[in-house]
């Protein structure tokens, strides 16, 4: 991305050259005086320009644990324009997100977030304030419940829009705009063609929340059983408002994005990269399996009051959430106000990315055999991923903890439970455990890169 970009730079018309010497030149210099005195966080030299944005590469939150090991714990970088810290360790993140949380619990702002989130109105990127809390209360408290999620399926039907939402979500500092001043990021933005795909993706996804709400409307729908799903809460919100401000048909929209979009995704590879751990350690797989038929006995499948008895299964689901982070780089906060953290200086307006994925490999946090899948770690401690124990944040913690995470483990939970359940799972025949490759890529949720393969054989209670 960055070699591309600096390409397309220096192509500009000429009448763009002096402008772009200037910034060269003088952005530097604005940030020296700015930082003049302060005791900044140490890290990695920076270009001109685009400060360490070339060193990122496709996988940046183990680029940035391998700059931590160099640069310590709480480490300073600047992409483009954005001054950034990243904080690599639990006791750092611990400080930043819980010590200062009410200093540096709002997001920072970019043009793709904006128009993709119909102007902020999406719970995860809005920034703090009256607004976000409310939004977050009613998704807590009325959406979020387990009698609500009923209508994530609508998701699926759109898998390749909501791909493409992803990416360019994650890819927001791939936008011009927000890495550079707005003038010159504007052109670069709108001569790459990055302007256009993102109204491009935008139209798409917001004609499927359009059909999904009219699906809703339609006087001729017959509800399910036990009343109506998610949508129909928020519909209801908005055809009849409540609270302290106007529901309108964009916030309904943004809430089926965050809700939907960011659970299916999130929750989809967190059960992929479990039953990979599991099926390259048969003792592990075997332990949780018989603990699970053990509890649910004769009956043909996993009912929703077994999942509190499984805690194995629950164990096996920290632990995995441990090495695979959904989301290995937890979505960026933003200082408010000039904070410390770990004795250094955070100066306002700084983002502030936490390593989650190196937290969870972390030595220090985890000194027995940190990179090993061993669910075993959990019996002799209380350490869970609910945003009190610094060492397991997959979620996050303080005011900006997801508000979905109850809604998201009680889903893999059930799914995995099911599926240990009803089936023995084995590899195709000729592999073996070393063959599984564990491979990962993606942007803002990492995925396998090469599709899990498992054969499946109906699991009869009793008979085996």
């Amino acid at each position: 991305m960055a070699i591309s970009l600096t390409s397309l730079l220096l192509s500009l018309p000429q009448q763009w050259q002096p402008v772009l010497l200037a910034l060269v030149t003088v952005l530097p210099l604005l940030l020296m005086t700015r930082r003049k005195g302060l005791k900044l966080p140490p890290g990695p030299a920076t270009v001109p320009l685009l400060g360490n944005l070339h060193q990122l590469g496709p996988l940046p939150h183990r680029t940035l644990r391998d700059m931590a090991r160099v640069h310590g714990p709480v480490m300073q970088l600047q992409l483009g324009k954005a001054p950034t810290v990243v904080l690599s360790s639990a006791q750092a993140a611990w400080e930043a997100l819980k010590t200062h949380d009410l200093d540096c619990c709002t997001r920072p702002v970019s043009a793709g977030t904006r128009r993709l989130t119909y102007d902020l109105k999406n719970v995860a990127f809005a920034p703090y304030g009256a607004y976000w809390r409310e939004v977050r209360k009613l998704l807590t408290v009325e959406l979020l419940s387990a009698q609500r999620v009923k209508a994530a399926w609508y998701a699926r039907h759109e898998q390749d829009a909501l791909d493409d939402v992803m990416e360019m979500l994650s890819s927001s500092g791939s936008s011009a705009e927000d890495l550079f001043p707005v003038v010159v990021g504007r052109l670069v933005d709108r001569l790459t063609g990055f302007i256009a795909r993102r109204e491009r993706i935008f139209l798409q996804l917001d004609a499927f929340f359009e059909m999904v709400i009219e699906q809703h409307l339609d006087p001729n729908r017959v509800l399910p059983e036990n009343g109506g799903d998610l949508i129909d809460v928020l519909i209801d919100l908005w055809k009849n408002p409540r609270g302290t401000f106007i529901f309108t048909k964009d916030h309904v929209k943004a809430i089926i994005f965050s809700t939907f979009v960011a659970g299916i995704d999130t929750n989809a590879a967190t059960i992929v990269w479990a039953m990979s751990e599991l099926v390259r350690k048969p003792r592990v797989l075997k332990k949780v399996q018989d603990s699970i038929r053990d509890v649910v006995g004769d009956n043909k499948s996993v009912q929703s009051d077994d999942i509190s008895k499984l805690s194995y299964l629950r164990m096996v689901v920290k632990e995995t959430l441990r090495l695979h982070p959904p989301g290995p780089l937890l979505l960026p906060r933003e200082t408010m106000r000039h904070i410390q953290i770990g004795g250094y200086d955070v100066p306002a307006k700084t983002k502030i990315y936490v390593n989650a994925w190196a937290i969870g490999r972390d030595p220090v946090s985890w000194p027995d055999d940190p990179e090993e899948f061993n669910p075993d770690r959990f019996e002799t401690n209380e350490i869970d991923f609910k945003g009190e124990h610094p060492e397991l944040m997959p979620f996050g913690t303080g005011r900006r903890i997801c508000p979905g995470m109850s809604m998201a483990v009680a889903t893999i939970e059930f799914t995995l439970a099911n599926l240990l359940f009803s089936f023995r799972w084995t590899l195709p025949e000729g592999t073996t455990v070393d063959d599984v490759n564990m491979d990962e890529e993606g942007r803002l949720i990492f995925h396998r890169k090469t599709p899990l393969v498992l054969v499946p054989k109906p699991y009869h209670h009793g008979l085996e």
